[in-house]
Order: C-alpha cells, then structure tokens, then sequence
C-alpha cells in the first residue's frame, strides 16, 4: 500500500477507521479551519464510506478518476440516500481530493469538474405574526441586560439582518434621525436599511442610561468593544454565539425554542414584508441578496400562506360536506 494511505484506527474503536489523508484531512479542518466537532464527524463517516467504496475496488486515493468518483456518486443515489446527504458526501470527497493535491502532492483532483447533486430547496419556516409577537414580548424587565435583548430582538425582526451582521454593528452604524442602520454583510458588502419605530425606540432605550452604559462602566475595553452597539456584560462586544443565545433563552420562554433561531427572524422579516404587499427588490435590497432568485423563494412561502387562506375562507375551495348534484 502507498505511503500516505496506511489505514488509521483512532483512538476508540467506534470510530471509523481512514486513511491517514484523510485522517491529516479531518485534522486540518478541525485545528485550522475551525469546523465543528458535529461537521467532522459527518465528514468522517461519508470519507469512511469512500473509502469502503474504494477498497473494495482496490483503488488508492491517488488512483482515483472522475469516473471512479462518478460512480460513487451513482452508488449513493441507489442505496437511496437523499440528495441534500450526497450534496454533504460530495463536500467531503472533494476537501478531501483538494487536501490531498494542495498538502500531499496529488497529482489531480478527479473531483474538480464534477457537478454535484441537484439539492431541493427547502422552504424557510417563518414565525406566524402572532408568534413574532409572543417572542419579542418575551423580554421582561427594565434592566440593562433586558433593554439590550429587547433591542437586539427587535432589530433583528425589523431588519431581517443575520446575526453576525447585529453583532458586528457598532456605535456609528446607527442613524438615529433617518431611522436607519448600516449594515456589512458576506463579503463586507455594505448596504443601509431603515428600521421600525419599535425598534429605534427599543435601541434608544438600551443606549440610554439605565442600559449599555450600565454594562461598560468600570470596564477596560479595546477601541473595538467601546465602539460596539451591543456588548455582553463584561463590557465586551458581543459574540455571534452570545447573541444566540439571547435568542433561544427568550424562545424558550414563550415555548418557541423548537423554532426560533435568529436566522428564523430573518426569514419572517421577509415573509411577513411579501404577505404585506412589499415589491420582491426591496426585499431583496433589505436583506443583501446578490441575486433575486435567492429572494424569490420566500414568494413560494407567501403562496403558500395565501393557499390556506384561500381554501380555509373560499366556499368553493373545499369539498362539499355532502354530496350533491353535479
């Protein structure tokens, strides 16, 4: 067998057993990129499968083709594993190659014109109205810390930005007078967006004395934590995990916490502004689309809204209780 491509069994049995690319792979993307401990384990058992494929037609990782790939490819779909499952299995193969060719002195990637699979798209789960309501009501109490959950809720909801977009807001992104916030979304791209009443009072509130203030005095912050709008109570500006969890405690309350994350916030922002009548490029401006056609499928959630309401309200709409003449 090749060097490089000894199988490892790693520490506990359970585990599966790789190769060592795959193995250094996998550490790479731990220790260097970050990935989660959940996203390792996924790539592992799709890479232990690979290779399982692999042996057993006595192919070594630098003898592997695009056919070869191909033909896993067509394996996976017959065994009858969803699309979305082949799509995350194809990420792997391809780190996996690249690693392989980058770091290990591969001679191709076979996987690099490969298509992946075509991936349905799933249909954002928005919040009712009423739901909205429940959760951004949940906060209680005039303290610091409420007057600061309140506002990060209510900016979330009135802007439709991600979480890491409010988290990464400082100080002078905020246009009080003009009801305006600036936001920097993928790529640092900029763009400004109004925000409700309801939420510029809520964020005056938590800027005035009895809220931020209250979490930075006495603190020693770098430049950029006294610049950010929203701080923990350390004084520091606060993390994008942080401020999930805002997010999920206040669920939680309202019984919620199986369908809110802030990313869901997101989604009803824009469902809720469709079902209201709002033109679909103002949408998509307000939510720092590139493309249209990533906003038009919250179109397809609000007509499917407007398909209940039709069949619940339209005497026509549903089958007659009894039968009656043609």
């Amino acid at each position: 067998m090749p060097a490089g491509t000894r199988r490892l069994r790693p520490e506990g049995s359970d585990r599966p057993e790789l190769s060592l690319d795959a193995e250094e792979y996998l550490s790479y993307l731990s220790v260097e990129r970050g990935r989660a401990p959940r996203t390792i384990s996924s790539y592992r058992r799709d890479l232990s499968a690979y290779e399982d494929f692999l042996r057993g037609r006595a192919v070594e990782l630098s003898q592997v083709s695009p056919p070869i790939v191909q033909d896993y490819m067509a394996f996976m779909a017959a065994s009858g594993l969803a699309a979305s499952s082949r799509a995350r299995a194809l990420a792997a193969i391809r780190g996996l190659h690249g690693f392989a060719q980058a770091e290990r002195g591969a001679a191709h990637d076979p996987t690099e014109d490969l298509e992946g699979p075509r991936v349905p798209q799933g249909l954002p789960k928005a919040l009712s109205e009423p739901e909205v309501e429940r959760l951004l009501g949940a906060v209680q109490g005039e303290g610091a810390r409420a007057l600061r959950d309140r506002a990060m809720l209510e900016l979330l909801y009135a802007t439709g930005a991600r979480i890491s977009e409010v988290v990464g807001l400082s100080l002078r992104d905020m246009d009080f007078e003009a009801s305006l916030v600036r936001l920097f979304g993928k790529g640092s791209k900029e763009r400004i967006v109004p925000v409700g009443r309801v939420a510029v009072r809520a964020l005056l509130a938590w800027l005035g004395p009895e809220g931020r203030p209250v979490m930075i005095r006495g603190r020693r912050t770098s430049r950029d934590d006294a610049e950010a709008l929203f701080v923990s109570t350390r004084g520091a500006r606060m993390s994008r995990q942080a401020a999930w969890t805002v997010v999920r405690t206040h669920a939680l309350s309202v019984g919620l916490a199986d369908r809110v994350s802030p990313h869901v916030l997101r989604h009803s922002c824009a469902t809720h502004m469709l079902d209201h009548g709002a033109d679909i490029r103002v949408v998509q401006e307000l939510l720092g689309h590139a493309s249209i056609t990533t906003t038009q499928v919250y179109t397809k959630v609000s007509q499917e809204h407007l398909r209940r309401a039709y069949v619940a309200a339209h005497p026509r709409a549903r089958a007659s209780r009894r039968a009656g003449p043609p």
